[in-house]
Parts: C-alpha cells; sequence; structure tokens
C-alpha cells in the first residue's frame, strides 16, 4: 500500500551538456582558504556536479530557530562561477544534536526496546510526527532560500534512507504500523483472515491489539513479518514525500531524487515501488574489497539499479576512489580499478559518476574513507586516476541518454525476497539471491547483459526469462510469466518459486503452486540440503541447498534426475514446449560448472548471444541512442592485454580501435 503519488517533475535532472562528474563535497569540515583550493582543483578534474550540505543541518541552524547560510551562500556562488551545478541536500539526513535532546522520542527504538542515542547519524524515527514536522520544516527554509540559484539542478532529499537502521518498534512507529494496517485491510477480520491468526491463538478482536513484530518467545507471525517490512519501507517512503511536497511547493521546476543503496545485499526499501516518486533513480554502491569477482556483484548492482530506473539513465551518487572504513578490512582499489568501476556503472546505464566525497575528511568517523582530493592531496595516485577519469569522461558525451541493450530479463522483487528468507521455511539458509546471482554472473561472463524487472512489467521485449526463487508470486504476475512463454520466450523457473501469494500463504495443490500447470511439474514434499552436502544429477552437474520430489507430466521432457538416496531418478531439470515457447523447472542450484552449462543451453534455445567475441576477462556491454548509434564498452578485467572483435572508433583514445584492450583498460567504442 501507498500513499497518493506525487507527479514527477518533468524537467530533464541538471542541464549539464556531458557526463555529471563529481560527488558529495562537505566544505563546513574546512576553512576558507581550503575553499578556494577546491575550486581550482575541480577545475582541473573537470568537475561539473556535487551533491552539497547532506550532513550540514547543526551548522545551518546551530540553535532551534537561529540560521547561519553564509557559508552555503558562497560556497553556491563560487560553484555557479566555477560552471558547477549542485544536487542540494534537505540538509535532514541527521538531525542536529539540540532536537534529539529537546525531544528523544525521535529516536529509533529497536526489537528489544533499546533507544538508539544520538552521537553517529540517522538517528530518527520516519514515523515521528516531532521529526517531521522540524525536517520539513528545514526543508522549506532552505528551499525559499535557493529556489532561484542558479547552481541548483536536482534536489537531494535526506540521505541513504533505510541506512543502518531499517525497522522501528517505538510508540510512534507502533501506532503508525496500526494505521497502516487499518487501510491496508479496512477490518480487523481481514487482517486475521491475511496473517492466519487462527493458528496459536493470535486472533485479534482490534487493530489496537497490535504491535510490531519485535522481540518474541519463538518463530514470529510470517503475515505480521512480511507487513512490517512492507510498513517500514512505506514509512520512509512517505516520510520522503512530505519532504517533497515542499520541494514541489517551492520549486516545481527543479527535479528531486533521493540516493538508494541498490547492491546485493541491500533489502530494507521497495526501490521498485519507490521508483514511481523519483525524478531520476540515484544509487551508492561500494565494494566488498573480500570479494574475488567483486567486479561482478557490481555489475549486479549497476543491472539492478537500470532495473530499478526502468532502463532510463541513472545517477551513481557515491562509490570510493579507493579504500572505504567500515569493512574489517580497507584495502585500496587496485592498479586502474577505480576507473574501471566507474566506467562499468556508466556501461550499464550511469550517465553521472560520483563519489562521497571530494575531499578526504581529516577528522571523523569516515577520515579513513577514501575521497577524490585525498589526504596526500594533489602528488598521490588516486588524484591523477581522479583527473585521468574526468578526461575520459568529458570524451563520452556521445553516449548521454542512451539506454543498454538487453534480451534476457531476471525477474527481480523486494517482496519476494522479504517473504522467501522469514522463519520456519524447509530450509533457513536459503537466499533469496543465490540462484539469481549465479545466473547473472553465467551471463556476464558469455558477455550477456541482463535486465531486472519487476514481475509485474512487460515480458514481452525478453527472449530468455530468468524466474529465480520467486516464493511469492501474485496471480496476474505469473499469468504475465506463463503469457511470456505462450508468445515466445524461453522461460527459467528455479525451485521454491511460486509457493505463496501476496499474503504468504500456499498455494494449495502441490508445489511449485502458481507454476504447476506452465510447468508441467508438481512436488508432493521439499528435501532441502544440510550445509556442506551436496546432490549429483545424471548430467554431471553437482546441486546444494535444495532438492525435492518433483513429479513431470507427460508433456514435461526429463533433461536431468537427482542420482542420490532417496530421489534417485527423479526429475531434477525439465522442459515443457509452451505455444511458441518453453518452461524450464531447475529443483536445485547447480554448481558454477552446472549453472555454466545451462545458461548456455538456454541462450542457444532463446537466441540470446554475447554483444561481441572477446578475450576471457573482457567485460562487455552495449548502449544504443535514440538515433540508433551504438556504444561497445569493452572493460579488461585481466592482467594480459585482450582481442575483442569490434570496428569503429575509441571515444576515450580518440582513435580507430584496434582490436585490442590492453591489460586493466577500458575502450568505449562508436561502432560504425
Amino acid at each position: 500500500m501507498s500513499s497518493p503519488e506525487i507527479p514527477r517533475t518533468p524537467s530533464v535532472w541538471n542541464s549539464l551538456k556531458g557526463l555529471a562528474y563529481g560527488g558529495d563535497y562537505n566544505p563546513e569540515q574546512w576553512p576558507e582558504e581550503i575553499r578556494r583550493e577546491d575550486i581550482e582543483l575541480m577545475k582541473e578534474a573537470g568537475v561539473n556536479f556535487l551533491s552539497v550540505g547532506i550532513f550540514s543541518w547543526g551548522l545551518l541552524e546551530p540553535t532551534e530557530g537561529h540560521y547561519d547560510f553564509g557559508w552555503l551562500d558562497d560556497v553556491m556562488d563560487n560553484l555557479h562561477g566555477a560552471g558547477i551545478k549542485v544536487a542540494l541536500a534537505t540538509a535532514t539526513a541527521s538531525p542536529p544534536a539540540w532536537l534529539a535532546r529537546k525531544y528523544p522520542e525521535i529516536l529509533p527504538v529497536t526489537a528489544e526496546g533499546t533507544r538508539l542515542e544520538r552521537g553517529s547519524r540517522r538517528h530518527y524515527t520516519p514515523s515521528s510526527s516531532v521529526y517531521r514536522r522540524y525536517a520539513t520544516a528545514m526543508t522549506r527554509v532552505i528551499a525559499e532560500r535557493y529556489k532561484g540559484h542558479p547552481a541548483l539542478a536536482l534536489w537531494h532529499v535526506d540521505n541513504e534512507l533505510g541506512c543502518h537502521v531499517g525497522e522501528f518498534y517505538g510508540e510512534e512507529d507502533t501506532t503508525a504500523f496500526r494505521a497502516w494496517l487499518e487501510r491496508r485491510y479496512g477490518s480487523i477480520e481481514a487482517l486475521n483472515e491475511a496473517w492466519g491468526t487462527a493458528f496459536w491463538s493470535q486472533h485479534y478482536a482490534s487493530f489496537e491489539e497490535i504491535i510490531p513484530p519485535g522481540a518474541a518467545p519463538t518463530t514470529l507471525n510470517p503475515g505480521q513479518q512480511l507487513d512490517f517490512a512492507r510498513f517500514n519501507s512505506w514509512a520512509f517512503m512517505d516520510y520522503y514525500r512530505q519532504l517533497l511536497a515542499v520541494i514541489r511547493e517551492v520549486t516545481p521546476d527543479i527535479p528531486a531524487t533521493t540516493n538508494f543503496m541498490v547492491s546485493s545485499a541491500t533489502k530494507t526499501l521497495d526501490y521498485f515501488d519507490w521508483a514511481k516518486d523519483m525524478d531520476v533513480i540515484a544509487n551508492d554502491h561500494y565494494l566488498v574489497a573480500a570479494d574475488p569477482e567483486r567486479e561482478i556483484e557490481l555489475a549486479f548492482s549497476a543491472d539492478l539499479t537500470r532495473g530499478v530506473a526502468g532502463g532510463d539513465p541513472w545517477i551513481l551518487m557515491e562509490h570510493s576512489t579507493s579504500a572505504v572504513n567500515w569493512q574489517p578490512h580497507n584495502q585500496p582499489k587496485m592498479p586502474g580499478e577505480m576507473i574501471r568501476n566507474s566506467l562499468t556503472h556508466v556501461a550499464r546505464g550511469a550517465d553521472a559518476v560520483m563519489f562521497f566525497q571530494w575531499r578526504q575528511s581529516k577528522a571523523g568517523s569516515e577520515k579513513f574513507h577514501s575521497a577524490m582530493v585525498p589526504h596526500g592531496g594533489r602528488d598521490t595516485q588516486v588524484w591523477r586516476n581522479v583527473v585521468d577519469l574526468g578526461n575520459a569522461l568529458s570524451k563520452l558525451e556521445p553516449i548521454k541518454g542512451s539506454r543498454v541493450e538487453s534480451r534476457v530479463a531476471i525477474l527481480f522483487d523486494y517482496e519476494a525476497w522479504w517473504a522467501s528468507e522469514l522463519d520456519s521455511h524447509p530450509n533457513n539458509s536459503l537466499r533469496y539471491l543465490d540462484t539469481m546471482r549465479a545466473f547473472h554472473r553465467a551471463l556476464y561472463l558469455r558477455g550477456i547483459t541482463a535486465d531486472f524487472v519487476h514481475p509485474s512489467a512487460d515480458l514481452s521485449g525478453y527472449d530468455l526469462i530468468l524466474v529465480c526463487t520467486l516464493y511469492a508470486v501474485t496471480d496476474a504476475a505469473a499469468a504475465s510469466i506463463a503469457a511470456a512463454a505462450e508468445g515466445g520466450a524461453t522461460v527459467l523457473i528455479s525451485y521454491f518459486s511460486g509457493i505463496v501469494d501476496e499474503r504468504d500463504h500456499v498455494r494449495l495443490g502441490g508445489y511449485p503452486g502458481a507454476f504447476r500447470g506452465l510447468l508441467g511439474v508438481s512436488s508432493e514434499e521439499f528435501h532441502p540440503l544440510f550445509p556442506g552436502t551436496a546432490v549429483t544429477l545424471s548430467d554431471g552437474t553437482v546441486g546444494s541447498v535444495w532438492s525435492e520430489h518433483v513429479s513431470a507430466g507427460t508433456a514435461t521432457d526429463v533433461l536431468a534426475t537427482f542420482t542420490d538416496y532417496p530421489l534417485d531418478g527423479v526429475p531434477a531439470l525439465t522442459r515443457r514446449t509452451v505455444g511458441t515457447g518453453s518452461a524450464w523447472y531447475l529443483a536445485t542450484l547447480p554448481d558454477a560448472a552446472g549453472v555454466d552449462a545451462l545458461t548456455a543451453r538456454l541462450v542457444e534455445e532463446a537466441r540470446v548471444a554475447a554483444v561481441t567475441e572477446a578475450a576471457a576477462g573482457v567485460e562487455l556491454t552495449r548502449r544504443r541512442a535514440d538515433d540508433g548509434r551504438t556504444f561497445l564498452f569493452a572493460i579488461n578485467h585481466g592482467r594480459e592485454d585482450a582481442t575483442v572483435k569490434a570496428d569503429g572508433d575509441d571515444l576515450l583514445s580518440g582513435s580507430r580501435f584496434s582490436g585490442v584492450v590492453p591489460a586493466g583498460a577500458v575502450a568505449v567504442i562508436a561502432e560504425d
């Protein structure tokens, strides 16, 4: 359930000629002479876009009702003088000390009843009426002051909503949760039916009896947990919309966004639901240094961000020039990795490359987080990389506004993610992203780009559709997936899909529930695998996490079976012809070799091919402009030169593409 939508601002999100380049600028940390130096360094690096004022409330309003905008006025004027556009923040991401001290009820409360104190950041609950009142007032003051400023190009509303704390259990949160439930269900009887409260004597006589699913003696009601996840996403969205309404009123022609945290680890907010309220999608992404395939996780997250954006270009609002400060071991980026990371985001749909932050802090919690201007200043490799990246981005102006090509869809649903990982499931080690990431990786290694799309989206333009652990699915989405297969698509559905409806009610009659008819299979019992154990299929594939007792109908082909007791001879991989397409079922999580072999069969049947031919280790994507021009990105993550089959001019080198991408380098080819 969502609040009424606020119409999007139709204006272009910035007035820059080419791609945007910059980062979070926090001038309040520095004296005036450093700020003057900043302007010259920004010109040297080619910076043209900055996010300003994100954590500045404590300085802009040092005591209640008393404002100091002099320093921000100077910053905005100086940036305009340098030709730099600004995404101006509402400054509401971190309440000032005086506000939290005066109104401690704004502070978050955990499931165990612990109140999280000030001294860090994001120390407020979005359901606090007091906090909303002050945040709305602050937003109005800033909007009124800078509504006509020529540097203002975009509003940056709050910051990383849902970060650090995503669930709230205070008194106002409880009241807001009850009100949300009453609007959703209309009656307590409807809620009781949806939550299945006849079990364990959980029946409610009124909404006033309901509390958030906090600490309890044992497992909690799954319907309650799922609705609480929906509510928390909605609560942040409702808060965002309250600030957005002020911005729309004061500056109706200035677009607005907030920075998401789309990655393969963030599931607090339903970003597909949020997308309709964004004038442009913005995202923060950070590598996990210990991940040996971190460039593939980056590609996954960038593709998912593009999916949330509906395929439109988006803003990379934050990433790092080198090391971060919040991982157990904060390794710097390897030679050339920062530029490869940045251009990977561009290759996968970003029209802006930004960092946290412009100048590395000398004090505070993030002083060891890398920045565009490092502690060592200009005579550092990080700074040289920053200048080189700015130069590279300046050459990529022709790609602005183009869209990434893809004929493969991977269905992604945050509500299915939440529901699939609740308590008391057949395998509590199952993770929603396991199968999805495995197939995305296999496609990536083959030079095939995939779009992430919501199950409710139009699937008619895709030749291959992957439905991975879509545990919860609506009737409409299930029908759309079946229609895609009927219409000619190759559809793969994995284990633990279609099991429940949107209320987390089991679809009776046999698994996989919503997809039983489409697939021509039925399972009467799951056989989840213990950690460290595996099954072997008749084609040699090794499976983990999952197995089940599958029966196949006469119209369904069995392509591989389990070979281990007690499922020896039971179908593990099936295929059924449907209309002019097909529906495949996979009843385990294959190892990497098995996923690759299955992917090969799927793409061959779907007639989906790599973007072009290239040596191993080269990441490939293509963007297409409205006028038909195409741009091939070839990113060499290896330590040896690599061949790529392409004809055209390399925008980065300014010369004809030679057919070779040097070790650790990137080519962006305007194809003939």
